[in-house]
């Protein structure tokens, strides 16, 4: 709440600003990642053999690109070995619509969990196209990580894909007429 309110304040500088969505991008893969199935095994230890939890296979990291790149090293300080994906979206400016442009990701995702990140869910068109093209990989097992949320977003992405787990540092009141998250953050 702390990192989240310091981030809404429009007199924060650049540089802060940055490392306050780094630092809430751990608070938010830590959450996220709660629920991710362990194995059992053992490592050596200078001295001798240790009963070890790890985590039983390796996650992918689908930020959407340019600002979801915010969250990714707060997320790797988490999960440090996660395989990263790449989701590159605009917002056309006139429609609202999300445009892809660019996906970098592994052939297949079934059987893999799948977290997207991105800062602002804000009419949720971005975060349901890169949802559809995760999906058209096989992604089934997928969590969307996000640092605010407007209702309007929530309910774009959860109709098109109902088993769809968000996790988010708020939950704001509305979008405005140009789709800005009120009270929000500015353009993340």
């Amino acid at each position: 709440a702390d990192r989240l309110g310091r981030l809404r304040d429009r007199d924060a500088p650049v540089a802060i600003f940055r490392r306050l969505v780094e630092e809430i991008g751990v608070f938010l893969a830590y959450e996220a990642t709660r629920a991710l199935e362990t194995s059992s095994g053992s490592v050596r230890t200078p001295l001798e053999a240790a009963p070890a939890r790890r985590i039983a296979r390796r996650p992918v990291v689908a930020p959407i690109l340019r600002a979801g790149l915010g969250l990714l090293p707060g997320f790797l300080q988490c999960i440090d070995d996660a395989e990263i994906a790449h989701v590159g979206l605009y917002r056309d400016p006139a429609t609202l619509e999300a445009v892809p442009y660019y996906a970098n990701m592994p052939v297949t995702l079934a059987g893999r969990d799948v977290f997207v990140l991105d800062p602002m869910l804000a009419t949720g068109h971005s975060g349901a196209a890169a949802l559809a093209l995760l999906a058209a990989r096989g992604a089934q097992a997928v969590t969307f990580v996000c640092v605010i949320a407007a209702p309007e977003g929530i309910a774009t992405i959860v109709r098109a894909h109902p088993e769809l787990r968000i996790v988010t540092a708020s939950i704001d009141e509305r979008l405005n007429d140009h789709g800005y998250i009120l009270p929000g953050l500015g353009d993340a």
